[in-house]
């Protein structure tokens, strides 16, 4: 077998691949592989990328950018409607479709070129197209061709989960639209499944959303669910809770659905927003000695580690939490934990989360509902000063604070949640307090105020009671005998 210099790092045959010798193979070129595969790169390793389809994976092509794009074009629609609020009048606003899926595809074709193979080769990265096929605990096959690796990684994602016997759309189809459906079915009631909801009702589409639960956005703190609902419903979306989908025909282009309530809903498209699930079929995880969940997702440790102690995961084909950056964040510890042999461990207790409806909802830690060992503090929005100026009071700021006066968990829900997010994840995750939080000078007037708001409240609580409160009266006693 010859080396490989790391400095002529170029796309790769899988015959000029199957002669070199690899420290890391990564499998899979979506976030979790592409930051791992950077990182082991820059830490001196021979680093292989293979990748079956597109290099940016699921977040790229069909999840995080398009999603977002599309929201954006849905949110200019809606505020030049709603602008009379403020005293402006935008007469006549008209949504063009297919000029907003070119902006989709723009925003994609804008990004695309960071996560290609000739920026990849740049950072010391080689790069194969074709899928590969573990044959062994120590190799692997792409067309047809056997390369060997020290360790490797695996990161190939998961897929949509779908009903069966029903044509629908779902986040790898759904950009495929060239024309705005007149009626859409979406069901679930998750991120996803709110998200594009709303932007399809806000582009004009009149939208039905069937949710099994009692409640949309089922893992966020109640009163953010309560919150998205109304506004789901002031869009229009026709949100049916506690029902599931029972049978749908086809006919004439459009689709009947019948629901377990007993009702029916007709619409033009159907769009599936279930979750995903993990496919690792042909990929020879049995042959490699790597052991799956019950769910069918990769069985990996804190370590990122599999039952093959040379091949770790991480991202969506495990089951650990599958958001953009903890694919990224995780994909780098595994990556490092292989080059370096060390054992670094993922974080689970820290990880944010954004659904990014309107109002969005942000949250990270500790739920933020009444719990033994934590106290709620908040600030509602109605009392927050830029949402009163912008006349947008749905929402608040909620913090859970445990017995040590430490932020461990936090909730938005209002405009730009999720960039407010950014001070309260750095608290929690470096277990900052309440006064930690207080004593930080903030920008006024902003929607981070409403943290810091709730953090100044509790720590003027504190200083009224307990051992803190008697040095202070002592304090102002002695103040005042010197005069």
């Amino acid at each position: 077998m010859t080396s490989v210099s790391r400095r002529r790092a170029r796309p790769l045959t899988a015959v000029d691949a199957g002669r070199a010798e690899w420290d890391l193979v990564v499998v899979g070129a979506g976030s979790a592989g592409l930051v791992g595969a950077r990182t082991a790169a820059v830490l001196g390793a021979r680093v292989l990328l293979v990748e079956a389809n597109g290099f940016g994976g699921e977040c790229l092509f069909t999840g995080c950018v398009p999603s977002k794009a599309l929201i954006a074009a849905a949110e200019a629609a809606h505020d030049a409607r709603d602008a009379t609020r403020l005293g402006v009048h935008v007469d006549g606003v008209r949504v063009d479709f297919a000029a907003v899926m070119a902006h989709v595809k723009g925003a994609i074709a804008a990004i695309e070129p960071v996560d290609s193979p000739e920026a990849l080769a740049e950072t010391g990265v080689y790069t194969l197209r074709g899928r590969a096929r573990f044959d062994g605990p120590r190799s692997l096959v792409v067309e047809g061709v056997g390369i060997r690796f020290r360790d490797a990684l695996v990161a190939t994602g998961s897929t949509p989960i779908v009903p069966q016997g029903v044509e629908v759309l779902t986040n790898e189809t759904l950009w495929d639209l060239d024309e705005l459906p007149a009626t859409l079915l979406v069901l679930g009631g998750g991120a996803i499944g709110c998200e594009m909801a709303q932007a399809f009702a806000r582009l004009g589409s009149r939208v039905t959303l069937v949710h099994r639960g009692d409640r949309v956005l089922p893992k966020e703190d109640p009163d953010a669910s309560a919150l998205v609902l109304a506004a789901l419903r002031a869009d229009g979306v026709d949100v049916r809770l506690g029902a599931t989908l029972e049978s749908a025909g086809r006919v004439d282009g459009r689709t009947t659905a019948r629901l377990s309530d007993g009702s029916t809903v007709v619409a033009d498209r159907v769009l599936a927003a279930l979750g995903r699930r993990v496919d690792t079929t042909g990929l020879g995880l049995d042959a490699a000695g790597v052991a799956l969940d019950d769910s069918g997702a990769i069985a990996v440790d804190r370590i990122l580690a599999t039952s093959n102690p040379r091949i770790r995961a991480a991202g969506d084909a495990t089951p650990l939490p599958r958001f953009t950056h903890t694919a990224g964040m995780f994909g780098s510890i595994a990556a490092t934990n292989a080059v370096l042999g060390l054992r670094r461990r993922v974080r689970l207790d820290d990880v944010p989360r954004v659904t990014f409806t309107a109002p969005e909802v942000a949250a990270i830690g500790v739920p933020t509902t009444d719990a033994a060992g934590v106290r709620i503090v908040e600030t509602a929005h109605h009392d927050l000063d830029r949402a009163i100026a912008e006349g947008r009071t749905a929402g608040f700021t909620r913090l859970a604070v445990d017995r040590k006066g430490r932020v461990v968990g936090a909730t938005i829900v209002g405009p730009r949640a999720g960039e407010s997010l950014g001070e309260l994840s750095t608290a929690v995750s470096r277990g900052l307090s309440v006064r930690d939080l207080a004593g930080v000078l903030h920008a006024y007037p902003t929607y981070s105020d409403a943290g810091w708001n709730a953090a100044v409240r509790d720590a003027q609580g504190a200083l009224r009671s307990g051992a803190v409160a008697a040095v202070i009266r002592l304090l102002r006693r002695v103040r005042r005998r010197r005069g």
